[in-house]
């Protein structure tokens, strides 16, 4: 420690009233204010009529009415099938990345990240250009091989089993990265001691880590029931053309006109309080179990041999990834420079008025990509700064209430973005403070969404950090901003960098607050796209979605080639 110590700034001896307490105060009474008001907002609307009276009638609508009560059912159908087929097709992936001799195991890792940094959304409209019954490339490729009528056609992409392959694909990355993370950590002992006594593979591997894996697998079965339940994007860009409603688009028709914001409120608060739900029944029923391992120096994982199994293994994890990078990207690379979306590029409909047309004659273009930068950029630095007070405040008990910090900085993971734009919107278009309209209102959204992954990092790389350092700093005369600012957060800079590249990549890609939220002024590059595919313009929409997927893979790239933080993944694979 005192090495360390002393390679630290010395802080000279401060005279005068020590802020650092206002200030964190100040930072805790700002973080109750965005994530309760809005909430707060949200139940007085669903409880009262039009005329302010309390009232149970919006939750009774909402039960009896079929057009309410549907899409709550088709919600928890899309839910539960897209945990169950992700976690088959995830876990399987997870594995031979992480215990096997499978070739490319670090490319695979790679393309997973690629589709987890796809936004959803993108993700659709892809597969809009692919698998649409009539332009689909896909269903021409069919119709030209078995001389089918120009009516047949092999995949519907506006169906419930098309929205839920779709889902599927931009959720299994989840369930992949926490299962595979499970097995990498897992020491081997275990398993050696099985194999020793004469266990074979596939016992062990069935008594042994199967089950030493089930919590991560748990784990990732909610997450992906919670993102299929509370994601907006691809229902409204997949459903609502075919017919039907999940929540959260029907949430969002509500403040179509005529408005029945009482009906979105009520309709939210369900939304809200079954994901507060799963989310406590996921920590009480993981932290009733856990594995460790007693002795010395734990053993690195086994390693599988598949023998020649390992390339038909390699093929099968290739085949997965088409569906969520390989043919998506070919589509909108494809559209992007031809003429017309549903044709394949050539040298006769090669063209690059369509990049032409998105970045120098659509003049919402600029207004959505100097909003994003600007929301990006101030949401990833205030992110990222609210981050570190409040890790900071929680991890070393600087205030009275730390715990309840701790709870609301966590607690944004338990909102959906759309019924968070919902309370947002109650919250701010009328006095005493008015947003709505302005960048402000999505400044919050986007903080408030991506607080709990940032203060969850944050608050981790604390703990890595002694308390004594700071301690000297104070000893010193340093106050405690002094000292979070001149010792700790410099130790924490690969952390810090990190998070402000995850908040700025989160922004991005968020559309179920922004929709919400937006005016014409305020419309960001999701939000453009998403109107742009109401108005059926696939080529500018395949621009801006590469443009979206370079911005968001360049600062990734970035963050996993940050020393110590990219490290940890070339290991693991």
């Amino acid at each position: 420690m005192t090495a360390l110590a002393a390679t630290a700034p010395v802080a000279k001896r401060s005279a005068g009233f020590d802020f650092s307490k206002p200030v964190l105060l100040l930072f805790a009474a700002a973080l109750c204010l965005m994530i309760v008001m809005p909430l707060g907002w949200l139940a007085v609307f669903a409880f009262t009529d039009k005329t302010g009276a309390f009232t149970l009638s919006n939750f009774s609508h909402l039960v009896v009415d079929a057009a309410y009560f549907d899409p709550l059912i088709t919600t928890f159908k899309l839910a539960i099938l897209s945990a169950v087929i992700c976690c088959a097709v995830a876990a399987p992936m997870g594995w031979l990345v992480a215990r096997t001799d499978m070739p490319l195991r670090r490319a695979v890792r790679l393309l997973v990240t690629a589709s987890f940094v796809t936004p959803p959304f993108i993700g659709a409209i892809a597969w809009e250009l692919l698998a649409a019954p009539n332009s689909g490339l896909l269903n021409q490729l069919f119709r030209d091989l078995t001389g089918a009528g120009s009516s047949s056609h092999l995949l519907n992409i506006y169906s419930f089993p098309g929205l839920v392959f779709v889902m599927c694909c931009y959720t299994f990355p989840y369930v992949f990265v926490l299962v595979a993370n499970a097995l990498d950590r897992m020491p081997g002992d275990l398993e050696d001691a099985s194999s020793i006594l004469g266990g074979s593979t596939w016992y062990t591997a069935a008594r042994i880590t199967i089950p030493m894996a089930l919590p991560a697998l748990a784990a990732g079965a909610l997450v992906a029931f919670l993102e299929a339940m509370t994601q907006f994007g691809t229902p409204a860009i997949l459903a609502m053309p075919a017919g039907f409603h999940t929540m959260t688009t029907k949430i969002w028709s509500l403040f179509e006109f005529p408005p029945h914001p009482e009906l979105a409120a009520a309709a939210s608060l369900p939304l809200l309080l079954l994901t507060i739900i799963l989310l406590r029944a996921q920590h009480v029923a993981l932290g009733r179990r856990g594995y460790a391992v007693v002795g010395g120096k734990n053993s690195e994982p086994r390693v599988i041999r598949l023998g020649g199994y390992k390339w038909l293994a390699l093929g099968l994890s290739m085949l997965v990834l088409m569906c969520p990078v390989f043919l998506p990207y070919f589509a909108l690379l494809n559209a992007s420079f031809s003429k017309l979306a549903s044709h394949l590029v050539s040298v006769n409909n090669f063209t690059l008025q369509n990049i032409r047309f998105v970045f120098v004659e659509l003049s919402e273009t600029d207004v959505a990509i100097k909003n994003t930068a600007i929301l990006g950029v101030l949401c990833a630095t205030l992110g990222t700064i609210f981050a570190v007070v409040i890790g900071y405040v929680t991890e070393r008990k600087a205030v009275t209430g730390y715990r309840v910090l701790g709870f609301l900085a966590s607690a944004p993971i338990a909102i959906p973005g759309i019924v968070l734009g919902v309370g947002l919107f109650f919250s701010y278009t009328k006095g005493p403070v008015v947003l709505y309209g302005t960048l402000w209102i999505l400044l919050i959204a986007f903080i408030t969404l991506t607080m709990p992954a940032a203060y969850q990092q944050l608050q981790s790389a604390f703990r890595a950090v002694h308390p004594e350092l700071e301690d000297a700093s104070r000893i010193l005369g340093a106050t405690r901003l002094r000292a979070l600012w001149q010792i700790t957060t410099p130790l924490l800079r690969t952390s810090v960098i990190a998070t402000w590249c995850f908040i700025f990549v989160g922004v991005v890609r968020e559309l179920s607050a922004a929709i919400m939220l937006f005016t014409s002024q305020t419309k960001v590059l999701s939000v453009l796209i998403y109107d742009l595919n109401e108005s059926g313009d696939l080529n500018a929409i395949a621009v801006l979605g590469v443009f979206m997927l370079v911005i968001t893979s360049a600062v990734v790239i970035i963050a996993n080639n940050l020393p110590s933080f990219g490290a940890r993944r070339a290991r693991a694979a």
